[in-house]
């Protein structure tokens, strides 16, 4: 559920996670090894709060494909032996 505080709106990790597909451990994982930048909005509790760019940023990292090279790989065909 989303949280407004003065005109801006925020969303806590949980409703963050939801969106974007991903759980709270991997979300946790990319802010504290550097991949998501660290939110710079916490709450009176210390739990963060992402912005709609913040969120953004979270998507594209998740939505993000990795294309290996395709190597060709050359089969035999045993059943001519």
């Amino acid at each position: 559920m989303p949280i407004v505080m003065k005109g801006q709106t925020y969303y806590r990790t949980r409703d963050v996670c939801e969106m974007v597909g991903v759980s709270r451990s991997t979300l946790l994982r990319w802010i504290s090894s550097g991949l998501i930048r660290d939110t710079a909005t916490r709450d009176r509790r210390g739990w963060r709060l992402f912005t709609e760019a913040d969120i953004k940023r979270i998507e594209d990292e998740a939505h993000k494909v990795n294309q290996k090279k395709l190597v060709k790989v050359r089969t035999f065909d045993f059943l001519n032996r």
